[in-house]
Parts: structure tokens; sequence; C-alpha cells
């Protein structure tokens, strides 16, 4: 993994397993994916993730690998985790740092990626156990109701994506 400064300059490399052991800020992306309904496509994490398994969360999300841009590595892992690809455009990026249950710690730069689908989804399910298209109304009606049922960090990106659907669709 490519770890950096809260301005996302690359200051050294670490195995991935390693910095979330120490906690050491790295950088991310998190691809939003939306379809012309203006649903939004949720992936459930399969059960055998590390972290986070059996959450409900954005599209894809992962780690740059050393020499390799998020942008170009959000559209590698969609292929990976969901099967297809589509242009993905940065919207937004944010740093968080939560620990989980079994001691990792996440501390990311995250870059919020935002493509639009209309097509089949063949997603890996080493990665994914279920997805759907869910209407922004009835995520908010879920996310009131059930928000343990999502990733840390998705509750924090989905309103930026939120905003900024509501100011461009």
């Amino acid at each position: 993994m490519i770890l950096v400064d809260n301005q996302d300059n690359p200051i050294g490399q670490m195995e991935k397993l390693e910095a979330h052991q120490k906690g050491l800020l790295h950088r991310a992306f998190s691809v939003f994916i939306l379809n012309s309904k203006g649903e939004m496509l949720l992936q459930k994490r399969a059960s055998g993730k590390y972290h986070s398994p059996n959450l409900w969360t954005n599209a894809c999300c992962s780690h740059p690998m050393p020499g390799e841009q998020a942008l170009q590595a959000a559209q590698r892992r969609l292929t990976e985790e969901m099967g297809f690809s589509c242009e993905l455009k940065e919207i937004d990026a944010f740093i968080y740092k939560t620990e989980f249950d079994n001691g990792l710690i996440e501390h990311e730069f995250d870059h919020v990626l935002l493509g639009q689908y209309e097509g089949d989804i063949s997603p890996n399910p080493e990665e994914v156990s279920e997805f759907k298209w869910i209407s922004i109304p009835d995520l908010d009606e879920v996310l009131a109701v059930e928000e343990e049922n999502f990733t840390f960090w998705f509750l924090i990106a989905y309103p930026k994506i939120k905003r900024y659907f509501e100011n461009n669709y």
C-alpha cells in the first residue's frame, strides 16, 4: 500500500495487513455507481473479508498499488470486484480513522469516485455476497434505521455523493 501524509503525498510503502495493524495513513478509494434512474449500486461485503464482513457499502473500495493512481486502481478493482467497468471521476476526498473489533485500524485518505452504469453485473463471490440498486430516498430510509449494517467509510462518503447528486442531476 501507499503510505501518505495528510495532503495525500506518498511517504512510503507497506504491506496492507501491517499498515492496518499499525493504523498508518494510506491511500484508498471508494467507488459509487449510479444508474440513469438515480439509483445507487450497493454491495454486501463477503463473509470472508478481513474487516467489515457482511456489511453493505458502495460499489467498490480498495487501495492503489505502488505506482498506480487512485483512478487507475478504481477502474481495475471495479472490474475485479463487480465484473464491469465504466468511466469514473473523482468528486471528493476525506481522511478517516477507525478501529475494528479484530484490532485492525483503518486510517485512510479516501478518494471518492463516481460513475454511471446500466449493464450486467457479475460480482466476484470472494469479495461480494450480494448487490442491489436502491434509490436515494429509499437508502435514506434504510440508513435511518439500519446504519449499523453499513461500513464506516460509506457513512462518511455517502453524504458527499448525495450532495453531489442533488446538485448535478
